[in-house]
């Protein structure tokens, strides 16, 4: 439950301007401002400490049938205020979250008697920006409003040696692809959060927050540096429908002096509304196993047979391993009939209470409670979201039946074929990110609550901050996972762990799926599919990608051949008081602290890309007043993630805040460390 903690709003200024040009609003730290402008065309520009950042952009949006809303209209007021709170999140990378802005509403009219007014807010915080379109009801707007347009623009100033981090938008794989790094002209049309550097080190992302009954947006490049808002369609064509008075979610850019400030803001989370649910302890992170990877690297099937994975004695078998081991959990997927035969196109079969003959979930339910293992739902819908809406409430009974608190949802279907039945039993295809399914997949969180369940999306729809205002939002996927290193061609490469945490990572939590210990089930080297990482970075993924549910992703045979290394994945927490990125260059190195909630624990997490080198991290972060035992993981002196992966040193060293460790990383590799507090 939100806890607002302290609270300051001060109105500074309601005024009839209608003869101004310019409104200027700065940061609490004055090193960003935005200047808000009625000049030929309602428009923005952002500058920080002193560098134009984004110049003059265009504001406005175009309708089906009306006039447009941007050119020509005139500010006639604006009203100002400032904001310095704080706030407690549930669970997450960090406990209390200062919300800190100051905010002007600028309202925009057209000398026109109809489709006259429109307001933007602007939040203006240390960490970056966030501005909205509000519009009222008002004459020449239809009761049925059409967008058929978004007029933003991020006009970047500096496109000369400007570097950026992208995977392409409107593409059939939704978001898992490999990120690109080219110059920023090169973007031409990308999904958020968009990464790039300017030349003088600025780093800047540009992504949304608060995305609800809205079509996602991706950003398309113009000219150099132009780049526009362009949101997904309806299959129909229309991008919004709306009725009434409405308001966009956030368009969001943040700004840092350097890559580590990116990851440590918290613009997303505070343009967010604050927890709907209400109570929310029933929203547990944990760590959990799978019957999945098995499936991956051939060993079982989804499907029923003789190497199916999903019965009854399998699972048994994970939750007394999850049991012994002290996971939360244990994810089950291909339990229920639908997966025979090509389940990837096949999402009408699909049953999501009725199991195939020799999965007991009686026995399992059973099993669950002795153990203490819950059993972690899933449902795959192979893109059929009608099919799964039909059957979407008495799945979630049977589930809570059985004491089942999360679930894993699949939306697998390439980008623009999920499929909807509308009321006249008509079959359309949306894109995973338009309207539509941005709705359905709320209405999929918001009735998961009505069960006590929190719901773990893959093929999601990007996030944009809502796990504050629905906490039992707790993960999704929106990235390329672990699972691509067992068959994807190429697999992840060693660069990929080292852009997600200042590109995917911002917009919240990731089920990367971690933990790989046999790096050769299809043999080492440099051209098989298999995880380019050593031990060690496997190890790392647990502190750099961030999830209040990790799992332990690989076979229980694999983690019972290397138990020391298994420890730091049964000691890591995943629900922390704080958490500080420390270093990082994009798609170079990371390195993240996080301060345990339920002890004085901290935990350091360090990765490279292909590139060995060697990383000093002050110890800072600590506290002063303590000495801690460092328990680390890391990377032996002849490592390398290409044929000597599993070289990893186990060691332990006393320190105190004052310290600064220097520790060597191999080739993809990377160390994990646990700071246990002795005094």
């Amino acid at each position: 439950m939100n806890k607002i903690i302290t609270s300051i709003s001060l109105l500074l200024s309601l005024s009839t301007v209608a003869q101004a040009k310019d409104i200027a609003l700065f940061s609490p730290d004055k090193n960003i401002k935005v200047t808000i402008s009625d000049d030929a065309h309602a428009n923005y520009s952002v500058a920080f400490k002193g560098e134009d950042i984004i110049a003059p952009s265009k504001l406005g949006l175009d309708y089906q049938n009306t006039h447009r809303m941007g050119p020509d209209f005139k500010i006639i007021s604006q009203q100002s205020s400032s904001h310095d709170a704080t706030w407690e999140q549930p669970w997450g990378e960090k406990q209390t979250i200062r919300d800190h802005h100051n905010a002007t509403t600028v309202v925009f009219r057209h000398e026109r008697d109809v489709t006259n007014t429109f307001s933007v807010t602007f939040k203006v915080f240390n960490d970056g920006i966030g501005f909205r379109y509000e519009v009222p009801e008002q004459k020449g707007l239809a009761k049925q409003i059409n967008i058929t347009n978004e007029l933003t623009e991020f006009n970047v100033e500096q496109t000369n040696d400007a570097a950026a981090w992208w995977i392409p938008a409107r593409d059939w794989n939704r978001y898992e692809y490999i990120y690109t790094e080219s110059t920023l002209e090169q973007a031409r049309h990308v999904h958020t959060p968009f990464t790039f550097k300017l030349k003088s080190g600025t780093h800047v992302s540009i992504h949304e927050a608060a995305l609800v009954d809205y079509a996602g947006m991706t950003l398309k490049q113009g000219r150099s540096g132009m780049l526009k808002a362009d949101l997904t369609p309806w299959s129909d064509g229309i991008l919004v429908k709306k009725t009434g008075a409405f308001n966009t979610p956030w368009r969001t850019i943040q700004i840092g002096e350097n890559a580590a400030s990116l990851i440590n803001s918290s613009l997303i989370l505070n343009l967010n509304e604050p927890n709907k649910l209400g109570d929310v302890s029933w929203v547990n992170p944990g760590k959990y196993m799978g019957i999945w990877w098995g499936m991956h690297i051939n060993e079982n099937t989804w499907g029923s047979g003789e190497k199916h994975g999903a019965t009854t004695a399998e699972t048994k078998r994970y939750m007394d391993f999850a049991q012994k081991h002290g996971f939360s959990g244990v994810l089950v997927e291909g339990w229920n009939i639908g997966w025979d035969g090509d389940w990837f196109h096949n999402g009408d079969i699909f049953r999501f209470t009725q199991a195939y003959p020799d999965f007991d979930i009686d026995a399992i339910g059973a099993h669950a409670k002795k153990t203490g293992v819950k059993l972690v739902g899933h449902h795959e819908t192979s893109g059929n979201v009608s099919n799964y809406r039909n059957q979407m409430e008495a799945a979630f009974k049977l589930y809570q039946k059985h004491g089942v608190e999360q679930i894993k949802t699949g939306y697998v279907a390439d980008g623009g074929n999920i499929k909807r039945v509308d009321e006249n039993g008509v079959a359309h295809y949306e894109w995973h990110d338009g309207q539509y399914m941005v709705n359905e997949y709320l209405y999929n969180i918001k009735l998961a609550a009505k069960y006590g369940i929190s719901i773990n999306t893959h093929e999601p729809i990007k996030d944009t901050g809502l796990r504050r205002t629905y906490p039992n939002w707790i993960s999704r996927e929106g990235a390329r996972g672990q699972e691509y290193n067992a068959w994807g061609s190429p697999p992840n490469p060693p660069s990929h762990a080292a852009i997600l945490p200042f590109t995917r990572m911002l917009s919240g939590p990731m089920d990367f799926t971690p933990g790989t210990f046999d790096m050769s089930f299809n043999g080492l080297g440099a051209d098989t599919n298999r995880p380019q990482t050593t031990l060690a970075k496997q190890l790392a993924l647990y502190v750099v990608i961030y999830s209040p549910i990790q799992m332990a992703s690989d076979l229980p045979r694999n983690y019972e051949a290397n138990l020391p290394a298994f420890q730091f994945i049964k000691d890591v927490a995943v629900d922390f008081k704080d958490s500080i990125a420390v270093a990082g260059e994009v798609g170079e190195f990371v390195a993240i602290a996080r301060a345990d909630r339920h002890s004085n624990d901290w935990y350091l997490g360090a990765l490279t890309n292909e590139k060995a080198r060697s990383l000093s991290v002050a110890l800072d972060f600590l506290d002063n007043e303590k000495r801690y035992t460092a328990q680390i993981y890391r990377d032996g002196d002849n490592a390398n993630w290409i044929d000597k992966p599993y070289d990893i040193v186990i060691e332990e060293k006393i320190v105190k805040a004052s310290d600064t460790l220097t520790l060597n990383m191999a080739t993809s590799g990377g160390f994990a460390i646990r700071f246990v507090a002795i005094d």
